[in-house]
């Protein structure tokens, strides 16, 4: 069963409407799994692939500069393991602003996951594609770290690199989820 997609971003929630109705009548069901997505989660997905002296870095560094919720997302979920799959901290990830969605390929009916699959008809290549004629960005055509279940609103990879300072960002994730 799907997810809502109650409190996305109300121009990304019509574009994204848009591309899964598109890839459908290219015959691939695309399936929102992870939409918005709270600066906890975002902290234990960015922690799990860091080593104890990374996080404890970063934690100091946020904290030194100011940013003490976003601190506190991170520390607060305790250790983590498992593959690198974000290189966001918590209000870092258009997640957290409700312009981002992750959708898995329903394939025969079952979740498909890999994204190497050869052909004209691989789900998360028509679905990037798709997605960028729509006006969205396609995580699956990232230089690194490559996220094909991924597409936002906006090209800027971070809130940060829209204009956004740490501090702005802190006071927004800790009025939105504080």
């Amino acid at each position: 069963m799907p997810i809502s997609l109650d409190g996305l971003e109300p121009g990304f929630r019509a574009q994204l409407d848009q591309t899964l109705a598109n890839c459908a009548s290219r015959g691939v069901e695309m399936v929102p799994y992870f939409g918005i997505r709270t600066p906890f989660e975002q902290g234990a997905l960015w922690r799990q692939s860091r080593s104890v002296q990374q996080v404890a870095e970063k934690i100091a560094d946020l904290k030194a500069r100011g940013a003490q919720f976003l601190a506190h997302c991170i520390e607060s979920v305790g250790s983590k393991h498992g593959p690198q799959v974000t290189n966001a901290i918590p209000g870092y990830s258009w997640h957290q602003w409700g312009e981002a969605m992750d959708c898995y390929w329903l394939r025969d009916g079952k979740a498909e996951w890999n994204a190497e699959i050869l052909g004209p008809k691989n789900g998360y290549r028509i679905y990037a594609d798709q997605a960028t004629k729509d006006g969205l960005t396609a995580g699956g055509y990232w230089i690194s770290l490559k996220d094909w279940p991924h597409v936002q609103k906006r090209k800027s990879g971070s809130p940060a690199e829209s204009g956004l300072t740490l501090l702005q960002i802190d006071a927004r994730m800790r009025e939105k989820f504080g």
